[in-house]
């Protein structure tokens, strides 16, 4: 029941991407669920669409509006390989963008509910004794929203590690680069004789999403444990 030299490194591979998904995440939904939660603006509703829209999606098509924005004939991926000599195309950068665009409403999601369960009459009299915006989302709002932020990062570790449909789309399936847990599972399956191999990576994607939401659970309490006691 040992592991390969393979399955190990898809296993690597994927945290790596779910850890890199997260955290390239992490600040832009932070200011997107601010927005959306806090502030009236024109096109506030398209905005709202747009986020969530990976969410209702097939992720095949998701997949394939990445191929046309960041391949390397793409709009965006032309200008990047031309000024940075980036390409997203067949490599685990890739992988990221695709899990992140995947895992992005999630997380943007759950930030923004712990936002808008914030008590607007704390930021208002922190406003009224002359703290700037920055400082009043800071010092008051942020602390109070830790547990949802810790949720969006689960949720967002969680889908990283589940996402297919968009990856396989997107960057193909090639092992060593691209292939992540959901991409092996899938070409084990069409692989005789693979039985075993399917039930190691199937029982490693369970644990890790299992520790996670467990973390995230273990975090969200001690976090509210604290803010009770400051209160």
């Amino acid at each position: 029941m040992s592991m390969s030299p393979a399955e190990l490194d898809v296993i690597l591979l994927s945290l790596k991407v779910a850890l890199w998904c997260v955290g390239i995440s992490l600040l832009p939904a932070l200011f997107i669920a601010w927005l959306l939660a806090r502030r009236e603006f024109y096109g506030k509703t398209a905005l709202n669409v747009l986020v969530h829209l990976p969410i209702v999606l097939p992720p095949v098509v998701v997949g394939y509006f990445l191929l046309v924005l960041l391949g390397n004939r793409g709009v965006i991926g032309a200008w990047l390989l031309d000024h940075f000599g980036i390409s997203l195309i067949f490599n685990w950068k890739g992988v990221v963008a695709a899990t992140a665009v995947m895992a992005f409403p999630f997380i943007t999601r759950a930030i923004r509910q712990a936002i808008e369960a914030v008590d607007q009459n704390l930021e208002v009299a922190a406003l009224t004794l002359g703290r700037s915006p920055a400082m009043v989302f800071l010092t008051i709002t942020l602390p109070l929203i830790i547990p949802g932020i810790l949720a969006g990062i689960t949720l967002g570790f969680a889908r990283a590690l589940g996402e297919f449909g968009a990856t396989i789309t997107f960057v193909a399936n090639i092992p060593g680069e691209t292939q992540t847990l959901p991409l092996a599972i899938y070409t084990l399956l069409q692989t005789p004789d693979a039985e075993t191999a399917v039930w190691r990576l199937v029982i490693i994607s369970v644990v890790l999403a299992f520790a996670a939401i467990a973390l995230s659970e273990w975090l969200t309490r001690r976090s509210n444990r604290r803010l009770g006691g400051s209160v």
